[in-house]
């Protein structure tokens, strides 16, 4: 959580420099490389997950590739720390669905530590960071799009898990997100101009967040996380996630001098209650 909390400082950064797509086409890239060998080399072959691989491609394309052009592309009109604000309503979603897929049952105990961390985002939200959010609307729309792409990834994936690794779930996953994001992502890269800012000192600051994202961000983290999902259940593990706005709003007041209101202090109290 902590590497995704710092994902959207490094991301919100590096898309000033080369195009949000472009950007995560060519981070999804590496950690799909990054996740082939540390397949090979952990299981000893590289091998389709039959009879799952048209899930898994599929729901990658939807909880990578499509969650990430929404989300980058919402994240160019509004603050990293909004931005992190509302991806934190996952966790709502995610106790939904994975009742819906059969993947968790939806506890009292459960249903109230979900409320609660929702509630520490609304308490942020109605304080100042929005019930009029700073940033463009359209921007908000299309982040709570992505946050519900992600949460339909995480709850219908979590099923894989019994027949698969995790490692192999994000590995085939994150090459089905990537297929998704190629056709936008070159068409970004090969627009006249796009690619300016780069030769102009930026070089160097952009291909260091494409490997922190690509190699931290988008490969182990995610490892990490579907790991805790196939022994804690989709809806525990993801709860976690209301930690990662709580992080991403100190992280955007240190590196990227976005104000800290007080209603998002005692918003994350809440969070981190939970």
């Amino acid at each position: 959580m902590v590497v995704w909390a710092a994902n959207f400082i490094v991301v919100k950064d590096a898309i000033g420099s080369i195009p949000p797509v472009a950007f995560t086409f060519l981070r999804y890239g590496l950690a799909s490389i990054a996740l082939l060998v540390i397949l090979r080399w952990s299981e000893g072959a590289v091998r389709m997950p039959r009879p799952d691989t048209v899930r898994i491609l599929f729901l990658g394309g939807v909880g990578f590739g499509l969650y990430q052009i929404l989300w980058t592309t919402g994240l160019q009109s509004i603050p990293a720390g909004d931005s992190a604000l509302i991806i934190a309503s996952t966790p709502v979603l995610v106790a939904v669905l994975a009742v819906i897929s059969g993947a968790d049952t939806l506890t009292p105990l459960k249903f109230a530590g979900v409320a609660l961390s929702f509630f520490g985002v609304i308490v942020v939200i109605a304080a100042g960071v929005g019930i009029s959010l700073t940033g463009s609307g359209v921007g908000n729309a299309l982040t709570l799009a992505a946050a519900a792409c992600w949460a339909s990834y995480t709850a219908f994936a979590a099923p894989v898990l019994r027949r698969h690794s995790p490692l192999v779930l994000t590995a085939w996953a994150t090459i089905g997100g990537t297929a998704v994001l190629a056709p936008v992502g070159l068409a970004q890269l090969l627009a006249p101009g796009a690619l300016d800012d780069l030769w102009a000192g930026q070089l160097v600051p952009v291909l260091l967040a494409i490997a922190y994202s690509g190699v931290l961000a988008a490969a182990l983290a995610n490892i990490i996380v579907f790991n805790g999902v196939r022994l804690l259940g989709p809806t525990r593990v993801i709860t976690l996630q209301s930690f990662v706005p709580a992080m991403a709003v100190v992280l955007a007041f240190v590196f990227l001098g976005e104000p800290i209101r007080p209603g998002q202090v005692i918003g994350g109290a809440i969070i981190v209650l939970e």
